[in-house]
């Protein structure tokens, strides 16, 4: 693969994901992802490529025995860089893959984060419009609510990555506002 290309992993993942929530996720991450590459001088593309990918094997291989390494193998088919291949990995804890570079630690920290921030401005009726950290930081405290979403990765993503955490939450918040349309996070009766 000579250059990554965001609309052939588009249709890629599209391939791979039928649910639109799944699809609404990965775009979040991709967001996240592409707007810390931005901040740290990073290649956008990859970063978010990298973010868009991650989970497009999960719908029809969920469990760990398969996720995300049925993804990695058909990526590695398709002649995806080892780098992108190794953030995808170190996003789950269980395969033990050291999260040694700052894409892979930004991979983690924005993965559980933006599905937060997702079910929070659900909730709102100003969908991700004014969305604080506070708001979410609260929220957190709730372990009802969006209670699949592991708190700790959240804490522990934004440590390992060396940012403090309502900055990191706020970060994260603005770059999926600028997609809030394609996220379906605007405001009700926008």
């Amino acid at each position: 693969m000579d250059a990554l290309n965001r609309e052939e992993s588009w249709e890629l993942l599209c391939e791979w994901t039928e649910s639109e929530s799944l699809r609404k996720h990965m775009l979040a991450v991709e967001a996240a992802m592409r707007a810390y590459a931005a901040r740290f001088g990073e290649d956008e593309e990859k970063w978010g490529v990298t973010g868009l990918l991650h989970d497009m094997d999960y719908e029809k291989h969920p469990t760990p025995d398969e996720h995300p390494m049925v993804g990695i193998g058909e990526l590695e088919r398709l002649g995806y860089p080892e780098d992108v291949l190794h953030a995808i990995k170190g996003h789950a804890d269980y395969l033990d893959v050291p999260r040694d570079t700052r894409m892979s630690k930004t991979l983690y920290a924005v993965d559980e984060l933006s599905g937060f921030i997702t079910a929070v401005a659900l909730m709102r009726p100003e969908g991700l419009d004014g969305l604080k950290a506070k708001s979410v930081r609260k929220k957190m405290k709730q372990k009802s609510f969006a209670a699949s979403v592991n708190r700790e990765d959240i804490t522990s993503g934004a440590e390992e990555l060396g940012v403090d955490l309502n900055e990191h939450i706020e970060f994260v918040a603005a770059a999926m506002r600028e997609r809030a349309d394609l996220l379906g996070l605007v405001p009700k009766g926008a």
